[in-house]
């Protein structure tokens, strides 16, 4: 099998994801790394001996070695990056958020259209258990036609995450609805068989812009995590600009008529994600969301308060980061790279998904007024969905 090379823009952070993709025992190599933090460089080189690094991402992209790249950059760099990576004849692993606009998704897919090359989205929480889980129940028809879907998200660790450094700016976020949401939406999507058409949202900044300590805009805000940060007002070092929202709620019509809802709040003490599908036979909710401290709850008959449902399916416990969803996401990219065939997510999906938060966040700022998901064109889609349907049922392991 053809020895595989990757690289990696924006080595540091989320980069670390493409250790996983260093295997030499199956031929695949991390070759080259890109960052403009000397740290993230000299830890890679470190890492992995004679790699080329380098600050300039282009330099990377011109190495004959490199096959693939992991875009791993900030979110609004995506796009830049995975254009040019595209238009450098490399396949692309991009995290999420897709792009920050709709324009910036659909010109990623344009360029791996054009360029025939293949563009792949770190949707991961296509590959938790707990939501693979769901997943197949409802494709075996356990809980009939799904008609409905909801989403709560508590995120504990919204002020350290989020509020400390560039995610809490719109030019450079859009919002939280995107950046964070683009998971819970696309789980969503994956869940309620279709795609967000029409959507409506109402949010607001209501407790990070009321905290006076902000750090120097030359400096690098700390979003390291830790229990002593409460309450959320007890904050310190926040951005200097923060003009996103820490709560907000979202309202969607998906083209197969399916009703879904999305509620994210960044400063509640507990940390999940709650989903809940309700199909015209019955309904299945998750229970947490971690491997080994979460379960999935059927109810299919009538019933009174039932806190166990009919029927509980317990998640095991996993190995890997994410719930074991990294690994197993990884593994599927470089057999895509390398075979082809279908994949769990898909970029058409992260592209729904990024354009249904940008949306929202649209309808946000204008106060909930409806605003529609543009169509993808379809000579983009079809080439896409030639691999594989973003829809269909899985069956568990």
């Amino acid at each position: 099998m053809k020895t595989l090379g990757i690289g990696v823009i924006g080595a540091g952070g989320r980069g670390s994801l493409a250790e996983l993709a260093h295997r030499p025992e199956e031929g695949v190599y991390l070759v080259a790394g890109a960052d403009p933090n000397p740290a993230a460089r000299e830890a890679f080189l470190a890492r992995y001996g004679d790699a080329f690094v380098t600050d300039d991402y282009r330099a990377l992209l011109a190495r004959p070695e490199v096959d693939a790249v992991f875009v791993t950059s900030p979110d609004y760099l995506h796009e830049e990056h995975a254009v040019a990576a595209l238009e450098a004849g490399k396949d692309v692993y991009c995290e999420k958020p897709m792009a920050i606009t709709i324009a910036g998704c659909d010109r990623m897919l344009r360029a791996a259209y054009t360029h025939r090359r293949k563009l792949y989205l770190g949707h991961n929480m296509r590959h938790f258990a707990v939501v693979r889980r769901m997943k197949a129940i409802i494709d075996r028809g356990d809980i009939g036609e799904v008609k409905a879907g909801w989403c709560r998200h508590f995120v504990a660790y919204g002020g350290d995450a989020y509020f400390k450094d560039w995610h809490a700016e719109r030019a450079r976020a859009t919002s939280l609805l995107l950046q964070k949401g683009a998971h819970d939406i696309d789980v969503l999507h994956w869940l309620c068989g279709g795609y967000t058409q029409r959507v409506t949202a109402f949010g607001n900044l209501t407790v990070y812009n009321q905290i006076a300590d902000r750090h120097d805009p030359a400096e690098r805000g700390d979003a390291s995590w830790s229990d002593a940060h409460w309450p959320p007002q007890s904050q310190t070092g926040l951005n200097p600009v923060i003009d996103v929202e820490d709560l907000s709620m979202m309202l969607m019509t998906l083209d197969n008529g399916v009703l879904a809802s999305y509620q994210q709040c960044h400063y509640t003490p507990d940390a999940w994600r709650n989903y809940t599908i309700i199909g015209s036979e019955g309904r299945v909710e998750n229970f947490g969301d971690g491997p080994g401290e979460s379960d999935v709850r059927v109810w299919t008959h009538r019933c009174g308060y039932l806190p166990a449902g009919h029927v509980r399916y317990p998640t095991p416990e996993v190995e890997g980061s994410h719930g074991g969803a990294d690994p197993r996401i990884v593994t599927e990219f470089l057999r895509y790279v390398r075979e082809g065939g279908p994949i769990t997510t898909s970029a058409i999906a992260g592209r729904y998904s990024a354009a249904a938060g940008c949306q929202a966040a649209a309808s946000l700022r204008a106060g909930g007024v409806p605003q529609d998901i543009p169509p993808v064109d379809d000579e983009v889609r079809a080439y896409f969905t030639a691999e594989g349907d973003d829809f269909l049922p899985l069956h568990m392991e």
